[in-house]
């Protein structure tokens, strides 16, 4: 996770401004990108509970026309009013079960979309691919390794009604020329009243259920030190709430955001993802200002205390950053953010957040800086 990002509260970009002639100074394609009409919603169609057919191709780019076919049920859930989505997709084949997560989030600056994909299996998100919808069709468009060799990615939307739409992923090997379809989900709505079919439990790895302790609503106290490694002593404070949800039975949970303070109103997701073959956890941390997910930080829990770790650039130079979950308990716990300029040999924290679990259980909560 970038560091400019995390410290979001404390830049000109968290405050909500820009330099004086940066509009009149952007490159024509923002421009024109700003010219067309807001997108905030184009994926409200996806809302929902679905029957999903799904089939792929044994082996893309191969010549050969082999297709695998799985059955199951996509539930999508709206965060930020539309401007985010997560999207969980469980299907079973005669080879076995997949389970897949795409993560959906909206740049209002560039209006387009970015969609993160990851799997059960793994627990790493993918690169984005990014695209816009225009009228009823929406196409994305990626670049990612396939047998060691880069191909383009494109995936394409197409909705034919309220209650059925379809997604296909194409690969091309000649730099856009020829596509070929991989992957092909048709996707119906499931009727009212109609029973949904539960998630099955899948695995009990160790460090699977780290994050338990922190599922339901909190409220929240945040300090954040305003100069990080410039020898500032002088703290804001916010305050705020959080709703932490599960997702894949345990495997991977949401942490939704919204927070006050001297900066505004600031919202905030973290995606957190367990590796099974690891048994680390990575946090994955964007704003609603850029909706564009920051660098992981991975880590695990030991003894009642979980450490995450990146490298990224602070203020034009590579530093450390460690995030940490402190003092777990039944109805409160701590976390807090340092960074490091010298390889880890010191931290300076320079933000810290005090959770207490919310009085009213079922009131809707959002917010923590946690990552």
């Amino acid at each position: 996770m970038q560091a400019t990002a995390k410290i979001l509260l404390c830049s000109a970009i968290a405050l909500g401004f820009a330099p004086a002639g940066a509009l009149a100074d952007q490159p024509p394609t923002a421009a024109a990108a700003q010219a067309r009409a807001d997108g905030s919603h184009d994926f409200d169609f996806n809302i929902g509970t679905w029957h999903t057919h799904i089939r792929t191709l044994k082996e893309p780019l191969s010549g050969r026309s082999e297709w695998n076919e799985m059955r199951g049920t996509v539930t999508v859930n709206p965060i930020w009013n539309g401007k985010a989505q997560v999207e969980e997709i469980e299907a079973d084949s005669a080879g076995g079960r997949f389970e897949g997560m795409t993560v959906f989030l909206y740049d209002p600056a560039a209006r387009q979309w970015r969609q993160y994909f990851t799997n059960s299996d793994s627990g790493v998100m993918e690169a984005p691919s990014v695209g816009h919808f225009e009228r009823n069709r929406g196409e994305f468009y990626s670049q990612e390794l396939y047998k060691g060799r880069a191909v383009l990615v494109r995936g394409i939307w197409t909705v034919t009604s309220p209650d059925t739409h379809s997604y296909e992923q194409d690969y091309s090997d000649d730099g856009g020329k020829t596509w070929e379809a991989n992957f092909i989900a048709d996707l119906t709505r499931y009727k009212p009243g109609e029973a949904v079919t539960p998630m099955k439990p899948v695995g009990n790895a160790a460090g699977q259920h780290d994050f338990d302790w922190q599922l339901g609503n909190w409220d929240i106290h945040m300090s954040r030190l305003e100069h990080p490694l410039a020898g500032s002593t002088r703290w804001t404070p916010l305050d705020g709430t959080v709703r932490v949800r599960k997702l894949w039975n345990g495997r991977a949970n949401l942490a939704e955001i919204d927070t006050q303070g001297p900066s505004g109103h600031l919202q905030f997701l973290s995606l957190r993802l367990f590796n099974p073959v690891a048994h680390q956890w990575s946090l994955n941390f964007v704003s609603s200002d850029n909706g564009k997910f920051s660098s992981p930080m991975i880590g695990a829990f030991v003894d009642g205390r979980g450490d995450f770790y990146d490298q990224e650039p602070y203020n034009g130079k590579a530093i450390l950053a460690r995030f940490s979950f402190l003092n777990l308990a039944k109805g409160s716990n701590g976390d807090e953010q340092a960074f490091s300029a010298d390889g880890g040999k010191t931290w300076e924290v320079n933000w810290v957040n005090a959770s207490k679990r919310a009085a009213d259980a079922g009131k809707v909560a959002v917010a923590s800086h946690s990552p």
